[in-house]
């Protein structure tokens, strides 16, 4: 390869890789949100439900 089209190639690979890495970062950060809502929720329900005779 000449060096005309390797350090173009170099760079966009530099640039996709750390692309990668932010989405994986951002959609671990989305999946830890979304638990936490849900164990909000949870919580908030059992509390609603605490002395109520007819839940299961």
């Amino acid at each position: 390869m000449s060096r005309k089209f390797t350090a173009p190639l170099i760079a966009l690979t530099a640039l996709v890789g750390a692309a990668g890495l932010t989405a994986c970062n951002t959609v671990e950060g989305a999946g830890e949100d979304i638990q936490n809502a849900g164990q909000a929720i949870e919580e908030t329900a059992q509390e609603t439900n605490d002395g109520n005779p007819n839940t299961p």
